[in-house]
């Protein structure tokens, strides 16, 4: 006779949870939808074969102004599009939990139609602006995808939950801020990302939903599951060649970093009102006074990565291996 470890039931526990959701899961689904603009990367950039004079005179303003792009905003749109260009591992990962004929696997698949439109537009946007040694940005994105990726936190679907929501957040705001960045130079691009970010926003909306359905449910193990995540997360695409140095880049121009990610678990911890929750156990309420230390605690890290920053010089291939100071 086969043992079953308990993790495993643990894990087929808070599976079960899920399973309960699955009315409130819909109703959050048909919210999401109601709020949902269809945009299609073509809407942005048209590539028909029948093109009018004024789209063929905006495809060529278009590449014109692109090459006033700093290359520091070069390396942020390659950083968001290898980024969501990994779109595949997180199909994966949320398959694990979200599959089978439910509501959940409705989800998944709707969620991935809409996040696989980012990488599309962006590859457009990057090819008809010409904006980089195009096949060292290929060569990346394979490196990337070839490498994988597989983080412990998709063996409990908890945590799965708190991490979507920081990264949909974190995502969310890579690239408006970097639009912002861009925008004296490229308003397309501009609009581009502002409409990736606010498809961020409104998955950020579903997925802190869902967790905060879950700490109503069974709050003990959601803190527990929660602390393992908070103090900090992996980016999805930290896998992919120069992943740091691009990171270092991003941070420096105030796109994204340690405050950003303060300020997501702050705005987290708000929502869920993990400070207010009571009836716990021990694990629990350890968990809960340890998460509600951590914004202090991010507070000191991100001090401290500033103190000790200094102006460093990269070189990417992408960008035929120019010089950016940051």
């Amino acid at each position: 006779m086969d043992v079953i470890a308990p993790a495993a039931f643990e894990e087929q526990d808070k599976a079960e949870v899920l399973r309960h959701l699955e009315p409130e899961v819909e109703v959050l689904m048909e919210q999401h939808l109601a709020k949902r603009r269809l945009w299609m990367p073509n809407d942005f950039l048209p590539a028909d074969e029948a093109m009018d004079e004024d789209a063929l005179r905006a495809a060529a303003a278009l590449r014109e102004r692109a090459r006033g792009v700093p290359d520091a905003v070069r390396v942020a749109v390659v950083l968001n599009l290898l980024t969501e260009e990994g779109l595949p591992h997180f199909h994966r990962l949320l398959d694990r939990y979200l599959g089978g004929k439910s509501v959940w696997k409705t989800w998944n698949f709707m969620w991935t139609a809409e996040e696989d439109r980012h990488g599309a537009i962006l590859r457009d946007y990057a090819r008809d602006a010409r904006l980089f040694r195009f096949r060292e940005v290929e060569l990346m994105q394979f490196a990337y995808q070839s490498s994988g990726f597989d983080p412990d936190w998709d063996k409990d679907p908890y945590r799965v939950f708190v991490y979507t929501t920081l990264q949909e957040r974190a995502t969310q705001f890579s690239h408006r801020n970097t639009g912002r960045v861009a925008s004296a130079e490229e308003p397309v691009l501009n609009g581009i990302l502002a409409s990736i970010a606010a498809d961020e926003a409104r998955h950020f909306t579903f997925y802190r939903s869902v967790f905060k359905s879950i700490l109503g449910l069974d709050p003990n193990r959601a803190l527990v599951s929660a602390l393992s995540i908070l103090p900090s997360i992996d980016m999805p695409g930290v896998s992919m060649p120069h992943f740091k140095e691009m990171a270092d880049i991003v941070r420096k121009m105030g796109i994204y970093g340690p405050w950003e990610y303060k300020r997501i678990v702050e705005e987290a911890l708000d929502y869920w009102k993990i400070g207010l929750l009571t009836g716990l156990n021990e694990a629990g309420r350890k968990a809960q006074d340890r998460i509600m230390a951590l914004p202090e605690r991010l507070r000191k890290v991100a001090e401290y990565i500033d103190q000790k920053s200094s102006e460093k010089s990269f070189s990417f291939a992408f960008i035929y291996d120019r010089i950016v100071t940051a």
